[in-house]
């Protein structure tokens, strides 16, 4: 399946080591910014009891989730330590200042 690629945003909408949300039908992609200005995008749903990532805090190329405390991996989603899960990780990239979103296949 070909890649669609959208444009989502700026960077600039996003703190620093924070995250935004954006619908992919009835999917919620969370965006997340590093400090030192990455990009990646998971689906905002921790993979322990679906936790709302986009809440929790972005630290170390990692977040946080708020409810139980679980640490995923922002690059793959994968739960980290002795955890075990992992959240879909949707591939992203900045075009200049813009975020864009690969999102074919995504359902």
């Amino acid at each position: 399946m070909t890649q669609t690629w959208v444009k989502v945003g700026r960077i600039g909408d996003i703190p620093r080591r924070g995250a935004r949300c954006v619908k992919n039908g009835d999917m919620s992609i969370a965006i997340f910014r590093t400090a030192d200005d990455r990009v990646f995008a998971l689906e905002d749903k921790c993979p322990h009891r679906n936790g709302p990532l986009s809440q929790g805090i972005v630290h170390d190329g990692c977040v946080t989730c708020p409810l139980h405390n679980w640490v995923i991996s922002l690059e793959t989603g994968a739960a980290q330590g002795a955890d075990e899960g992992q959240t879909l990780s949707i591939p992203v990239r900045l075009e200049g200042d813009e975020i864009v979103l690969g999102i074919g296949g995504l359902a």
